[in-house]
C-alpha cells in the first residue's frame, strides 16, 4: 500500500528549506503567514532577538471579522498588520509564506500589506 505523507507534513518542511535562507533581521523583520483550515494569522518577527514585534489575526474582536477563512478575511489582517507595523516605525521587511502557495489568502494578505505601507 502506497502511504502518501500528509500536505501539513510536505508544508512543515518546505517551510524549513526556505528558513534555512529567510532570515528577519532588525532593520527588515520577517513577516510570517500561518492558515489554518478556519483563521489566518501574521506576525512581524525579529529572528535575532528572537521576539515579535507585530502581530494580528482573524480572531482579533476589533476587526470583527465573522469567517477567519476567506480572501477578504486574510485582506483585512493585511491591512491590520500592516497599520500595526507603521506605528511601530516597521516599513521593510521580508515575506514569509510558511510553505503555502502564494495564491488565494497569503496572497491577499500580502497584497494588502504591501497597499497600507510595508515594503516587501
Amino acid at each position: 500500500m502506497i502511504k502518501k505523507e500528509s500536505r501539513n507534513s510536505m508544508r512543515q518542511s518546505r517551510h524549513e528549506r526556505v528558513r534555512k535562507t529567510l532570515v528577519g533581521t532588525s532593520a527588515t523583520p520577517r513577516l510570517c503567514v500561518f492558515r489554518s483550515n478556519t483563521e489566518i494569522y501574521a506576525q512581524i518577527i525579529d529572528d535575532e532577538t528572537r521576539t515579535t514585534l507585530v502581530s494580528a489575526s482573524s480572531l482579533d474582536k476589533s476587526l470583527k471579522i465573522k469567517n477567519g477563512s476567506n480572501v477578504e478575511a486574510a485582506k483585512v489582517v493585511g491591512k491590520s498588520v500592516a497599520e500595526k507595523a507603521k506605528k511601530a516605525k516597521i516599513t521593510k521587511v521580508v515575506f514569509d509564506r510558511g510553505g503555502y502557495l502564494y495564491h488565494g489568502r497569503v496572497k491577499a494578505l500580502a497584497e494588502a500589506a504591501r497597499e497600507n505601507g510595508l515594503e516587501f
